[in-house]
C-alpha cells in the first residue's frame, strides 16, 4: 500500500467512525437507544477490523506495538456494552493516526517541495532554433535556454555574461546569487532573473538535483530508532496497562473501571510523538541546506561528541586560489590574462582556478591555438599569435632551453605556477588552497554546542596540514593518511564518544561510512561520499554544520520532551480511571487531548531557529572546477 493509499484508508475510517458516533447519538436523543447502540457498534468495528490487520502484520514482522492497547479499549468496551465508550475510542484513534499522518505531511513539507520541483523538460539550442527535449535528452555539452522563472534542470557553466539563481529551495538562502559567465550553476536552482543560456556539463540523471531527489527520497522512506525504540517500550507500557485495568476490576468487581483504564492508555503519545518531531527535525534542516538523510542519523547526529574533519575542500575551500603574481618583465595583469587564456584548454584544477580568477577580474580571454598538454606538467600554445607556456618551473625552462632558477620558496601548502610569452620568463602565479572563512568561529560554536573533540584528517603532508591548521586549536591532526588509515582513525576515536566525520572526495567514502554519521559536501563533492554519507550539506559551506547539529539536537530533545508528558499525563489518567474518578467516555476524551497536545508539541520542531548561520553569500562570479 502506498503513503496515499494508507492515507486514503484513515481518512475513511475516520469519517465511518465519525459519522456511527453521530448518528447513535441522534438516536439516544430521538428516544431510540437500542439503535443507538447498534449504529455505535458499526461505526467501531470497520476501524477495529483494520487495527486488528495492522496488529497481525506488525506480529509477523516480529515487533509489538501499541495499537493493541487500542484494540484491547475498544473490544473490551463492546464486551461490556459501552458501545458509546468503543465509539469515542474509535473515533479519536482514526482521528489520532489521521492527525499523525497530517502532522508528518506538514513536517515533510520543505524536502516534498525539493521533489515537486523536478522539471520534466529543458529548452534546447540546436541549429539556429529552439527545442523541448525531456531532460533523458540533455547531454553534456548541449546549450540550453533558462528562461526566468525556469528551474535550472542539470548542472553547467553559465554562458551569458550574468545570471541571477535563486537557491532557496536548495540552500535556505533568502537572497538571488549573481553568477558570472563560465561560473557553475547548480540544477535545482530557479532563475530569478533575465533568461541565460547554460552549457550542460552532466546528463540530468548524473546532476546534483537528481542527486538530491533520490536521497529525500531515501530520508522519507526511513524510520526512526526512535519509533523502534517506542515499540520495544510498548510491551512494557502494554503490560503496565493490562496491569492497572485488571487491579481496579479486581479490587472493585466492576469491569468498567478496567475499560476506563484501558480507554484513557488508547493510543500512548509514544508512538505519535517521535516520528512527528524527527520527521520535523529532517525538513527543518533541509530548509537550511542540510539534507539529512533520515530520522537514524538524525537522531545519531544528535550524539555525536567527536568531529573529524577532512582538509581539502572541508576545512579549506578545496579550490586553489593567486595569493599573488609575481613578474619577471611583464606586468601582472598580462601574465594573468596569458596564462588564464592558455589554462581555458586544461581541465586541470589548477588551470581552471587561473581561468576563473582571471573571468572575475573580468579580463577577456582570446580562445587559444596550437595547444599541446603535458599532464602533471604543463601547457604550451598560442595567445593571440603569441606563444605562450604556463606550467611547473622545470617545464617552462626545458621548453625555454635553460636551466630552472630558484625563486623566493613559496609558503608550505602553495603552488607555483610559471608563465612565460614570447619564449622570455613573464613571471609566476603562486597560489595557495586558504582555509574557509569564518573557520575559527564556526568550531568555538561546535565546541559551544558539545562537541568534544575535533581532528583533521588529511592525505596531505603534515607541514602542509600544520600551516592550514594553525591557531585552530584542534585536538589531534593526523596528516599523510590513506583512505583505509582515516576509516582506522574514525574507529580508534569512537572511545571518545559516537564520531561525525565530514569530507568531500571519493577518498572520504569509506571514512564517511565507517562513522557515526558521515557528511558529504555535496554541492561540489564525489559522488561517492555523498552516497556513503549520513548528510549531505547542499550548498559548498561547511559553516551549515553548526546548525544541523543544532536542529538535531533540538528535534531529539522535543521528542522526548513530548514522550515524557504523553506517557506521564497518560499513567495519571489510568489511575484516576482505575480509582472511579474518569468513566470510560471521559478517559477517552483526556487521552485524545493528551495525544493533540503531544502532536503540537513535536511540530515545534518545524520552528526550529538554528544558531551560527552566516549571512547569504555576496554577489559573485561563481566558482572554477574543485581541486582534487
Amino acid at each position: 500500500m502506498t503513503r496515499s493509499d494508507g492515507d486514503r484508508l484513515k481518512i475513511l475510517l475516520l469519517l465511518v467512525a465519525l459519522l456511527g458516533l453521530l448518528a447513535g447519538l441522534a438516536s439516544r436523543i430521538a428516544g431510540f437507544p437500542g439503535a443507538a447502540g447498534i449504529l455505535w457498534t458499526i461505526g467501531v468495528l470497520p476501524v477495529l477490523a483494520a487495527l486488528v490487520v495492522e496488529i497481525l502484520r506488525s506480529l509477523r514482522q516480529g515487533e509489538v506495538g501499541l495499537d493493541i492497547v487500542a484494540a484491547l479499549s475498544m473490544s473490551a468496551a463492546l464486551l461490556f456494552g459501552e458501545t458509546l465508550a468503543a465509539a469515542v475510542v474509535a473515533v479519536m484513534y482514526s482521528g489520532g493516526t489521521f492527525l499523525e499522518s497530517f502532522a508528518e505531511g506538514r513536517a515533510r513539507r520543505d524536502m516534498s517541495d525539493l521533489l515537486s520541483r523536478v522539471p520534466r523538460s529543458a529548452t534546447r539550442h540546436r541549429n539556429g532554433a529552439l527545442e523541448e527535449v525531456p531532460l533523458d535528452g540533455i547531454a553534456p555539452g548541449d546549450r540550453l535556454l533558462i528562461r526566468q522563472g525556469d528551474v535550472v534542470p542539470v548542472d553547467g557553466r553559465v554562458a551569458s555574461r550574468a545570471a541571477f539563481l535563486d537557491t532557496s529551495a536548495l540552500t535556505g538562502e533568502s537572497l538571488p546569487v549573481r553568477l558570472a559567465e563560465g561560473s557553475e550553476a547548480m540544477s535545482g536552482s530557479t532563475n530569478a532573473g533575465d533568461a541565460f543560456d547554460l552549457v550542460a556539463s552532466h546528463a540530468a540523471r548524473d546532476s546534483t538535483y537528481a542527486g538530491i531527489v533520490r536521497l529525500v527520497e531515501a530520508a522519507q522512506r526511513s524510520r526512526a530508532p526512535m519509533s523502534r525504540l517506542a515499540d520495544r517500550w510498548s510491551l512494557g507500557f502494554l503490560a503496565l496497562t493490562v496491569a492497572i485495568a485488571a487491579a481496579a476490576w479486581a479490587a472493585t468487581g466492576d469491569p468498567i473501571r478496567a475499560v476506563a483504564v484501558l480507554v484513557v492508555a488508547t493510543p500512548c503519545p509514544l508512538i505519535l510523538a517521535v516520528p512527528v518531531a524527527l520527521v520535523a527535525g529532517l525538513s527543518r534542516a533541509a530548509r537550511f541546506g542540510v539534507l539529512i538523510k533520515g530520522a537514524a542519523p538524525l537522531e545519531a547526529m544528535a550524539r555525536i561528541r567527536v568531529l573529524i574533519l577532512d582538509k581539502t575542500g572541508t576545512l579549506t575551500d578545496g579550490r586553489p586560489r593567486i595569493v599573488s603574481i609575481e613578474s619577471a618583465g611583464a606586468a601582472p595583469d598580462e601574465i594573468l590574462r596569458y596564462a588564464a587564456a592558455l589554462d581555458q584548454a586544461s581541465k586541470h584544477p589548477v588551470a581552471q582556478a587561473i581561468a576563473a580568477a582571471a573571468r572575475e577580474r573580468g579580463l577577456d580571454l582570446p580562445a587559444p591555438e596550437e595547444v599541446a598538454e603535458i599532464p602533471g606538467e604543463g601547457v604550451a600554445g598560442l595567445v593571440e599569435g603569441r606563444p605562450v607556456l604556463v606550467g611547473g618551473h622545470g617545464f617552462v625552462a626545458r621548453r625555454l632551453g635553460a636551466s630552472p632558477e630558484a625563486g623566493a620558496a613559496p609558503p608550505a601548502g602553495s603552488v607555483v605556477v610559471a608563465v612565460a610569452l614570447d619564449g622570455r620568463p613573464a613571471g609566476r602565479l603562486v597560489m595557495a588552497d586558504p582555509l574557509r572563512e569564518g573557520m575559527r568561529d564556526m568550531l568555538a560554536g561546535l565546541r559551544a554546542g558539545g562537541i568534544e573533540r575535533i581532528l583533521l584528517a588529511t592525505g596531505d603532508r603534515a607541514d602542509v596540514a600544520e600551516r592550514v591548521t594553525e591557531g585552530l586549536g584542534l585536538d589531534g591532526l593526523r596528516a599523510g593518511l590513506t583512505p583505509d588509515q582515516k576509516v582506522l582513525v574514525v574507529l580508534s576515536e569512537r572511545k571518545n564518544g559516537p564520531v561525525m566525520m565530514v569530507g568531500d572526495g571519493v577518498n572520504d567514502a569509506p571514512a564517511l561510512a565507517a562513522a557515526d554519521v558521515g557528511v558529504a559536501m555535496g554541492a561540489r563533492g564525489a559522488a561517492a561520499s555523498a552516497e556513503a554519507a549520513d548528510v549531505v550539506l547542499l550548498v559548498d559551506r561547511v559553516d551549515r554544520l553548526g546548525p544541523g547539529i543544532h536542529i538535531a539536537r533540538r528535534a531529539r530533545a522535543i521528542a522526548l520532551e513530548s514522550v515524557a508528558a504523553g506517557i506521564g499525563l497518560s499513567v495519571l489518567g489510568m489511575l484516576a480511571a482505575a480509582l472511579g474518578y474518569l468513566t470510560p467516555v471521559q478517559g477517552a476524551l483526556l487521552q485524545e487531548a493528551i495525544d493533540v497536545a503531544t502532536i503540537l508539541n513535536a511540530l515545534r520542531a518545524l520552528a526550529i531557529r538554528p544558531a551560527g548561520l552566516t549571512a547569504p553569500p555576496a554577489e559573485g562570479g561563481g566558482s572554477a572546477a574543485a581541486a582534487a
